[in-house]
């Protein structure tokens, strides 16, 4: 009985940690969304931009790593999720740099190009490994 109780509670980590890399990857694709709709439509689409990544930047993140706890993920997980906080971090950063190092700042987008492929490469190795034959 205890080891099936483990063995869903790996279970059920396992899988939150691919919804959460999911979640991370989609609002990844929003904000990107929102600075386009910001730019090219009405600039309110900024504060939108700026509450969503607040709601998930490190929230998400964090969450992936007590699931990776929980579902007993390998180190690539742990790793792979240490990255994107790393890059969630440098996207604040050149965001706010803005008027010192605009050079910098220009960097925000392809930080965000980078976090997407991050998080597609979390959630097709999260998918391999939950669900591998």
């Amino acid at each position: 009985m205890g080891e099936t109780v483990v063995n869903a509670r790996v279970k059920v980590g396992r899988v939150l940690f691919l919804v959460f890399g999911l979640l991370f990857a989609c609002g990844i694709v929003m904000q990107v969304l929102l600075a386009g709709m910001a730019v090219f439509g009405d600039s309110i689409n900024w504060v939108k931009h700026t509450l969503i990544i607040h709601l998930f930047g490190f929230n998400v993140p964090i969450f992936m790593l007590i699931t990776a706890y929980i579902g007993k993920m390998p180190r690539w997980a742990y790793w792979q999720v240490f990255g994107v906080l790393v890059f969630v971090f440098l996207m604040y950063f050149t965001a706010n740099i803005t008027s010192a190092l605009p050079l910098v700042a220009a960097l925000h987008p392809v930080i965000a190009m980078i976090l997407f492929t991050f998080s597609i490469w979390i959630v097709l190795a999260a998918w391999k490994h939950n669900f591998k034959k």
